[in-house]
Order: C-alpha cells, then structure tokens, then sequence
C-alpha cells in the first residue's frame, strides 16, 4: 500500500510539474503577445494623432480659401 501511494505521489508531482512548466510557457507567450500589442498600440495612437494634425492642417487650409474666395466675390 505505501508503494502504491509513493507511486501514485510520484505520478502527481510529476504531472503538476509538468503543468507548471505548460503554464510559465503560457505566461510567456501572453506576455510577449501583451508587449506586442502595446507596440501596436501606441503605434497606432501615434498614427492617429499625425492624422488629427494633418486634418486640421487641411481644415485650416480649406477655411482659409473659403474666406479667400468669400472675400473675392462681394468685391
């Protein structure tokens, strides 16, 4: 009896030893996919904000020929 449950210990610390080392791989590979995206991310945000200055530039530039060409035809 006490071999069969030395065994049967054995087999359990063997398979949570394996699931620990599963799940540190897991930890990993999620970490890396988090880093990832946050990359992306502030990639992303980077790029929206250039094309908030860049519309607003054109903004600015249409507005300044609508009141060009208002000005032009009540002369």
């Amino acid at each position: 009896m006490l071999e069969t449950t030395l065994t049967q210990l054995e087999r359990l610390v063997t398979d949570l030893l394996q699931q620990n080392s599963t799940q540190s791989e897991n930890i990993t590979r999620l970490e890396q996919q988090l880093q990832q995206a946050k990359e992306e991310n502030d990639s992303l945000q980077l790029a929206a904000m250039e094309q908030e200055e860049q519309q607003a530039s054109m903004l600015a530039r249409l507005q300044a020929l609508v009141q060009r060409g208002g000005v032009s035809a009540e002369a």
